[in-house]
Protein backbone atom coordinates (compact mmCIF):
# COMPACT_ATOMS: atom_id res chain seq x y z
CA UNK A 1 0.00 0.00 0.00
CA UNK A 2 1.48 3.74 -1.04
CA UNK A 3 2.15 5.51 1.73
CA UNK A 4 0.25 8.83 2.48
CA UNK A 5 -0.51 11.63 5.25
CA UNK A 6 -3.55 12.19 6.38
CA UNK A 7 -5.44 15.81 7.58
CA UNK A 8 -8.74 16.11 9.07
CA UNK A 9 -10.61 19.35 7.78
CA UNK A 10 -13.42 20.89 8.90
CA UNK A 11 -12.90 24.05 7.66
CA UNK A 12 -12.00 25.65 11.25
CA UNK A 13 -9.10 28.10 10.96
CA UNK A 14 -7.36 25.05 13.56
CA UNK A 15 -7.91 22.42 10.91
CA UNK A 16 -7.06 24.44 8.24
CA UNK A 17 -3.71 25.02 9.89
CA UNK A 18 -3.29 21.28 10.17
CA UNK A 19 -3.69 20.54 6.64
CA UNK A 20 -0.55 22.91 5.50
CA UNK A 21 1.59 21.39 7.88
CA UNK A 22 0.29 18.06 6.58
CA UNK A 23 1.02 19.22 3.23
CA UNK A 24 4.59 20.61 4.51
CA UNK A 25 5.34 16.71 5.69
CA UNK A 26 3.76 14.97 2.81
CA UNK A 27 6.53 17.00 0.70
CA UNK A 28 9.04 16.08 2.91
CA UNK A 29 7.87 12.51 2.63
CA UNK A 30 7.17 12.86 -0.94
CA UNK A 31 4.06 11.08 -0.12
CA UNK A 32 -0.07 11.82 -1.26
CA UNK A 33 -1.61 13.67 1.13
CA UNK A 34 -5.01 12.71 1.84
CA UNK A 35 -7.72 15.44 3.02
CA UNK A 36 -10.77 14.06 4.92
CA UNK A 37 -13.75 15.59 5.92
CA UNK A 38 -16.02 13.72 8.02
CA UNK A 39 -19.86 14.93 8.12
CA UNK A 40 -21.41 13.77 11.26
CA UNK A 41 -24.65 11.16 10.44
CA UNK A 42 -26.80 10.37 11.47
CA UNK A 43 -28.20 14.05 11.49
CA UNK A 44 -30.10 15.12 14.34
CA UNK A 45 -33.93 15.09 14.44
CA UNK A 46 -34.21 18.54 14.40
CA UNK A 47 -31.96 19.05 11.73
CA UNK A 48 -34.30 17.85 8.20
CA UNK A 49 -32.69 15.43 5.70
CA UNK A 50 -33.79 17.98 2.72
CA UNK A 51 -30.77 20.07 3.97
CA UNK A 52 -28.34 17.09 3.21
CA UNK A 53 -27.59 18.28 -0.11
CA UNK A 54 -27.06 21.53 0.38
CA UNK A 55 -24.66 20.51 3.29
CA UNK A 56 -22.73 18.04 0.78
CA UNK A 57 -21.91 20.63 -1.09
CA UNK A 58 -20.60 22.75 1.59
CA UNK A 59 -18.40 19.79 2.27
CA UNK A 60 -17.30 18.70 -1.29
CA UNK A 61 -16.43 22.99 -1.37
CA UNK A 62 -14.26 22.99 1.42
CA UNK A 63 -12.53 19.75 0.83
CA UNK A 64 -11.60 21.67 -3.17
CA UNK A 65 -10.45 24.64 -1.32
CA UNK A 66 -8.21 22.75 0.88
CA UNK A 67 -7.03 20.73 -2.36
CA UNK A 68 -6.30 23.74 -4.44
CA UNK A 69 -4.47 25.74 -1.42
CA UNK A 70 -2.20 22.40 -0.71
CA UNK A 71 -1.30 22.49 -4.85
CA UNK A 72 -0.68 26.00 -5.11
CA UNK A 73 1.92 26.21 -1.79
CA UNK A 74 3.42 23.16 -2.98
CA UNK A 75 3.09 22.59 -6.51
CA UNK A 76 3.24 18.87 -7.69
CA UNK A 77 1.99 17.45 -4.83
CA UNK A 78 -0.43 14.37 -5.30
CA UNK A 79 -3.78 15.84 -3.16
CA UNK A 80 -6.36 12.99 -2.59
CA UNK A 81 -10.15 14.38 -1.17
CA UNK A 82 -12.52 11.98 0.84
CA UNK A 83 -16.00 12.90 2.53
CA UNK A 84 -17.13 10.42 4.53
CA UNK A 85 -20.40 10.12 6.89
CA UNK A 86 -20.60 9.18 10.31
CA UNK A 87 -18.91 9.73 14.28
CA UNK A 88 -16.05 12.05 13.64
CA UNK A 89 -13.99 10.35 16.08
CA UNK A 90 -14.55 7.35 14.76
CA UNK A 91 -14.13 7.80 11.15
CA UNK A 92 -10.77 10.10 11.70
CA UNK A 93 -9.87 7.31 13.81
CA UNK A 94 -10.08 4.79 11.16
CA UNK A 95 -8.54 7.54 8.64
CA UNK A 96 -4.98 7.50 11.04
CA UNK A 97 -4.87 3.96 11.23
CA UNK A 98 -4.78 3.18 7.51
CA UNK A 99 -1.83 6.54 6.66
CA UNK A 100 1.19 6.74 8.13
CA UNK A 101 0.47 9.65 9.64
CA UNK A 102 -2.40 11.82 10.84
CA UNK A 103 -2.72 15.80 11.62
CA UNK A 104 -5.25 17.52 13.47
CA UNK A 105 -5.93 21.00 14.42
CA UNK A 106 -6.03 22.47 17.89
CA UNK A 107 -7.42 25.39 19.35
CA UNK A 108 -5.01 27.51 21.40
CA UNK A 109 -6.43 29.27 24.79
CA UNK A 110 -6.93 32.55 23.73
CA UNK A 111 -3.74 34.76 24.19
CA UNK A 112 -2.77 31.79 26.46
CA UNK A 113 -0.21 29.70 24.76
CA UNK A 114 -1.60 25.86 24.94
CA UNK A 115 -4.10 23.18 23.61
CA UNK A 116 -7.53 23.14 24.30
CA UNK A 117 -7.83 19.42 22.69
CA UNK A 118 -11.59 18.46 21.99
CA UNK A 119 -13.22 15.29 22.50
CA UNK A 120 -12.77 14.28 18.93
CA UNK A 121 -9.07 14.74 18.33
CA UNK A 122 -8.24 13.47 22.60
CA UNK A 123 -10.15 10.11 20.83
CA UNK A 124 -8.21 9.90 17.65
CA UNK A 125 -4.66 10.36 19.87
CA UNK A 126 -5.57 7.84 22.34
CA UNK A 127 -6.75 5.03 19.83
CA UNK A 128 -5.04 5.69 16.71
CA UNK A 129 -2.35 3.06 16.27
CA UNK A 130 -0.10 5.20 14.09
CA UNK A 131 1.15 8.62 14.85
CA UNK A 132 -1.03 11.88 15.54
CA UNK A 133 -0.03 15.20 15.30
CA UNK A 134 -1.84 17.77 16.44
CA UNK A 135 -1.23 21.69 15.18
CA UNK A 136 -2.06 24.81 16.80
CA UNK A 137 -3.56 27.75 14.27
CA UNK A 138 -1.25 29.60 13.33
CA UNK A 139 -1.72 33.51 14.12
CA UNK A 140 0.21 36.01 12.42
CA UNK A 141 2.73 35.13 9.56
CA UNK A 142 2.72 31.72 8.07
CA UNK A 143 5.26 29.66 9.94
CA UNK A 144 8.80 29.37 8.27
CA UNK A 145 9.39 25.68 6.17
CA UNK A 146 10.91 23.03 7.83
CA UNK A 147 14.49 23.70 8.63
CA UNK A 148 14.23 26.92 7.67
CA UNK A 149 15.73 29.60 9.86
CA UNK A 150 13.66 31.76 12.49
CA UNK A 151 15.55 34.61 13.48
CA UNK A 152 19.16 33.15 13.28
CA UNK A 153 18.34 30.07 14.94
CA UNK A 154 17.79 26.71 13.70
CA UNK A 155 14.87 24.76 15.56
CA UNK A 156 15.17 21.61 16.84
CA UNK A 157 13.11 18.25 16.71
CA UNK A 158 12.37 17.80 20.53
CA UNK A 159 11.66 14.35 21.66
CA UNK A 160 10.61 13.24 25.57
CA UNK A 161 12.16 9.65 26.65
CA UNK A 162 11.61 7.25 29.42
CA UNK A 163 14.75 5.49 29.02
CA UNK A 164 13.06 2.80 31.42
CA UNK A 165 10.22 1.97 28.75
CA UNK A 166 11.23 0.04 25.19
CA UNK A 167 10.19 2.90 22.77
CA UNK A 168 11.44 2.38 20.07
CA UNK A 169 9.15 3.46 17.53
CA UNK A 170 9.06 6.48 19.74
CA UNK A 171 12.95 7.21 19.27
CA UNK A 172 12.55 5.95 14.93
CA UNK A 173 10.30 8.94 14.59
CA UNK A 174 12.01 11.20 16.25
CA UNK A 175 15.16 11.10 14.37
CA UNK A 176 13.49 10.77 10.66
CA UNK A 177 11.71 13.60 11.19
CA UNK A 178 15.05 15.50 12.74
CA UNK A 179 16.57 14.37 9.01
CA UNK A 180 13.73 15.53 7.35
CA UNK A 181 14.06 18.74 8.73
CA UNK A 182 16.69 20.90 10.55
CA UNK A 183 19.06 17.72 11.00
CA UNK A 184 18.97 18.48 14.85
CA UNK A 185 17.06 16.14 17.23
CA UNK A 186 17.28 17.32 21.03
CA UNK A 187 16.61 14.47 23.54
CA UNK A 188 15.01 15.26 26.93
CA UNK A 189 15.33 12.35 29.72
CA UNK A 190 13.57 13.68 33.22
CA UNK A 191 14.06 11.89 36.39
CA UNK A 192 13.40 12.77 40.15
CA UNK A 193 14.72 11.03 43.36
CA UNK A 194 12.39 8.03 44.84
CA UNK A 195 10.62 8.69 47.60
CA UNK A 196 12.09 5.88 49.35
CA UNK A 197 15.31 7.85 49.60
CA UNK A 198 13.87 10.12 51.97
CA UNK A 199 16.40 12.72 53.97
CA UNK A 200 18.86 10.22 52.81
CA UNK A 201 19.34 12.54 49.48
CA UNK A 202 19.64 15.89 51.57
CA UNK A 203 21.97 14.04 54.07
CA UNK A 204 23.85 12.25 51.17
CA UNK A 205 24.23 14.21 47.61
CA UNK A 206 26.36 11.94 46.41
CA UNK A 207 23.02 9.79 46.15
CA UNK A 208 21.74 12.14 43.68
CA UNK A 209 24.66 12.87 41.57
CA UNK A 210 24.81 9.06 41.09
CA UNK A 211 21.81 8.68 39.93
CA UNK A 212 21.87 11.46 37.67
CA UNK A 213 24.86 9.84 36.28
CA UNK A 214 23.62 6.48 35.85
CA UNK A 215 20.29 8.50 34.17
CA UNK A 216 22.74 9.98 31.40
CA UNK A 217 24.61 7.19 30.79
CA UNK A 218 21.21 5.06 30.11
CA UNK A 219 20.03 7.76 27.88
CA UNK A 220 23.55 7.89 25.94
CA UNK A 221 23.29 3.68 25.67
CA UNK A 222 19.97 4.03 24.34
CA UNK A 223 20.38 6.64 22.01
CA UNK A 224 23.88 5.35 20.45
CA UNK A 225 22.00 2.54 18.08
CA UNK A 226 20.22 5.53 16.46
CA UNK A 227 23.21 7.91 15.89
CA UNK A 228 24.62 5.29 14.30
CA UNK A 229 21.62 4.75 11.70
CA UNK A 230 21.02 8.75 11.12
CA UNK A 231 24.54 10.14 11.15
CA UNK A 232 23.65 13.27 9.65
CA UNK A 233 21.63 13.97 12.65
CA UNK A 234 23.00 16.25 15.26
CA UNK A 235 21.96 15.21 18.41
CA UNK A 236 21.77 16.82 21.56
CA UNK A 237 20.99 15.01 24.78
CA UNK A 238 20.01 15.85 28.78
CA UNK A 239 18.89 14.15 31.57
CA UNK A 240 17.19 16.41 34.21
CA UNK A 241 16.15 15.98 37.22
CA UNK A 242 12.51 17.22 38.10
CA UNK A 243 8.55 16.70 36.61
CA UNK A 244 8.49 15.21 33.15
CA UNK A 245 5.90 17.42 31.25
CA UNK A 246 7.00 20.77 32.87
CA UNK A 247 10.54 19.99 31.41
CA UNK A 248 9.26 19.06 28.02
CA UNK A 249 6.94 22.29 27.96
CA UNK A 250 9.92 24.76 28.82
CA UNK A 251 12.38 23.39 26.02
CA UNK A 252 8.78 23.00 23.75
CA UNK A 253 9.50 26.83 23.34
CA UNK A 254 12.02 26.40 20.72
CA UNK A 255 11.47 23.40 19.27
CA UNK A 256 9.96 22.75 15.81
CA UNK A 257 7.86 19.72 16.71
CA UNK A 258 7.58 17.90 19.93
CA UNK A 259 7.49 13.85 20.42
CA UNK A 260 6.26 11.76 22.84
CA UNK A 261 4.68 8.76 23.26
CA UNK A 262 2.01 7.02 24.51
CA UNK A 263 1.61 3.19 25.91
CA UNK A 264 -1.33 1.35 24.29
CA UNK A 265 -3.40 0.54 26.92
CA UNK A 266 -6.69 0.80 28.33
CA UNK A 267 -7.00 3.00 31.49
CA UNK A 268 -6.54 1.46 34.53
CA UNK A 269 -10.45 2.05 35.92
CA UNK A 270 -11.83 0.44 32.48
CA UNK A 271 -13.22 1.59 29.82
CA UNK A 272 -16.12 4.40 31.13
CA UNK A 273 -12.94 6.49 32.44
CA UNK A 274 -12.65 7.02 28.51
CA UNK A 275 -9.42 7.72 26.08
CA UNK A 276 -5.89 7.52 27.81
CA UNK A 277 -3.08 8.84 27.00
CA UNK A 278 -1.02 9.44 29.97
CA UNK A 279 -0.36 12.55 32.24
CA UNK A 280 2.68 13.77 30.36
CA UNK A 281 1.66 13.51 26.77
CA UNK A 282 -1.92 15.11 28.01
CA UNK A 283 0.09 17.96 29.76
CA UNK A 284 2.66 18.37 26.21
CA UNK A 285 -0.72 18.50 24.18
CA UNK A 286 -2.55 20.78 25.67
CA UNK A 287 0.23 23.53 26.44
CA UNK A 288 3.00 22.98 24.13
CA UNK A 289 3.38 26.00 21.66
CA UNK A 290 4.82 23.68 18.89
CA UNK A 291 2.98 21.26 17.19
CA UNK A 292 3.18 17.70 18.72
CA UNK A 293 3.34 14.27 17.71
CA UNK A 294 1.92 11.89 19.72
CA UNK A 295 3.64 8.30 19.03
CA UNK A 296 1.81 4.94 20.07
CA UNK A 297 4.09 2.38 21.60
CA UNK A 298 3.39 -1.35 22.51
Amino acid sequence: MTPYIVAGVDGSPESLAAARWAAQEAVLREVPLHLVHVEDWPTTPSVPVAFTPSADTWSESLLSDAADQAGEDHLGLDVVTQHVHGRAGEQLTLAANEADLAVLGSRGLGGVVGFLIGSVSLAVVATATEPVVLVRREVGARPPAPGELESGTVRPVLLGLDIYQPCDPLIAFAFAEAARRSGMLRVLHSWSLPASYGYAAITDPGIGVALGQHASEGLTDMLRPWRARFPGVEVTEKAVVGAAAGELLHAARGAELVVVGRQRRRPPLGPRMGPHIGHVAHAVIHHSPAPVAVVPLD
